[in-house]
């Protein structure tokens, strides 16, 4: 293993900053998905599967070159984590587009749509903050709004599933539709997650 000076540091978190902004675009796409008509949402999985494998190699890019880098610009085991919570979401937003046109549910209730709004507006969080990792203790605005977010996706999460079960009268959908909204309320999850890695490494820096 060749191992590269701390010179290394644009690079790391610009491979960062490019996997939290290829969480827009999923975000976006996973948006478009839930709210097309049910024959055009599998070629926008399509590419959202896209962003996904594009992401995939970013993430692996990301390890390689920690994994090949003396001094980390930040803590070698966060710099990991974050890039393994990156991926996660990724994986979250990716999921649950396909579980949208695997099985074909159709219309979707109005709260699908406010889940992936809520989601899009993490990966904007997520974005404009993953850039600026070096400076951790300087984004708390970051992980609060992102709580905050998740929490209000808590809220709404209870409150679909219940109307759910009031209003919903087919067995079948409503298990589909049931898992739609449990694979947003999963995507959120995720980006908190991410969000709390970013707070633990700031905690840290002091």
């Amino acid at each position: 293993m060749r191992l590269h000076p701390r010179n290394n540091d644009d690079e790391l978190i610009a491979l960062v900053g490019e996997a939290a902004r290829s969480l827009v675009t999923a975000s976006d796409l996973l948006a478009r998905i839930i709210a097309a008509d049910r024959t055009d949402r599998a070629a926008l999985r399509e590419e959202l599967h896209a962003v996904e494998h594009t992401a995939d190699e970013l993430h692996h890019r990301l390890i390689r070159l920690i994994h090949d880098t003396f001094v980390t610009p930040v803590d070698r085991e966060d710099l990991h984590r974050i890039g393994s919570l990156l991926d996660d979401c990724m994986d979250a937003l990716d999921e649950a587009g396909d579980i949208v046109v695997l099985y074909q549910v159709g219309w979707l209730p109005p709260a699908c749509t406010e889940q992936a709004q809520i989601l899009q507006r993490c990966a904007e969080l997520s974005a404009q903050a993953l850039p600026r990792l070096r400076a951790a203790s300087g984004l708390r605005e970051y992980w609060v709004e992102v709580n905050s977010l998740e929490n209000t996706a808590d809220r709404l999460f209870r409150s679909a599933i219940a109307e759910l079960f009031a209003t919903e009268r087919d067995a079948i959908r409503l298990i589909k539709v049931k898992e739609v909204i449990e694979h947003l309320e999963a995507a959120a999850d995720a980006f908190e997650h991410l969000a709390g890695a970013v707070e633990s490494l700031a905690m840290r820096e002091g």
